[in-house]
């Protein structure tokens, strides 16, 4: 037997260990409920994760209900392309743009509480399966809608539904409240290096 078969089976030996530790751990997991999800830190990657998610869950058949916090004003390749397909999932753009591009406190105030509003009537919808709120976490840094009453809400919320919730500078109140927090940590970025944002890949 040649050092290089020797090293299969072991190998394999491992393997067939590695899958009865496996299943025991699988066979001790039994809680189903709906998951709330954060996507937060300051790389890149947050919605674009959760609008794979969304896709996923359309290919299982699944009901699934997007409202946009922030992006309104972008044309962006996610709301070309579920507006040529309406049938796929309900996607809702209620953001008017950043803070800087709207400088209208009370327009950005009006609008994130319409888009609260409809994200509440989707999140009670016992038709939809899956609710993302995109850039919510954006509105709760700047205090345009108030962290405790969503976290109030969301405590509540009915247990058999998925909800992600993405942005930076996620809220204690939510994380604390979360089931499944990823940090999407920046290492890496090319608009510092002089890149424009690039179609397709950034929006």
């Amino acid at each position: 037997m040649t050092d290089q078969q020797d090293d299969f089976i072991r190998h394999n030996e491992r393997m067939k260990k590695l899958k009865v530790a496996r299943e025991k751990i699988q066979s001790r997991k039994t809680i189903e409920r709906g998951l709330l999800i954060i996507h937060t830190g300051n790389g890149k990657g947050k919605s674009s994760s959760a609008f794979g998610m969304a896709v996923r869950s359309v290919g299982w058949g699944m009901k699934v209900g997007i409202v946009q916090y922030v992006k309104g004003s972008w044309d962006t390749g996610e709301k070309a392309f579920f507006a040529a397909n309406p049938d796929l999932l309900t996607f809702d753009v209620m953001g008017n743009g950043f803070t800087w591009d709207t400088q209208d406190r009370a327009r950005d105030i009006a609008a994130a509480r319409a888009a609260w509003e409809r994200s509440k009537a989707l999140i009670l919808d016992p038709a939809y399966d899956f609710i993302i709120l995109d850039e919510l976490n954006i509105v709760l840094r700047d205090d345009t809608l108030p962290a405790a009453e969503i976290a109030d809400f969301l405590k509540d919320r009915p247990m058999d539904k998925h909800i992600c919730i993405t942005g930076r500078n996620a809220k204690p109140e939510l994380i604390d409240i979360a089931d499944l927090v990823t940090e999407f940590q920046e290492v890496k970025h090319p608009f510092k290096a002089g890149f424009k944002a690039q179609k397709g890949v950034e929006y």
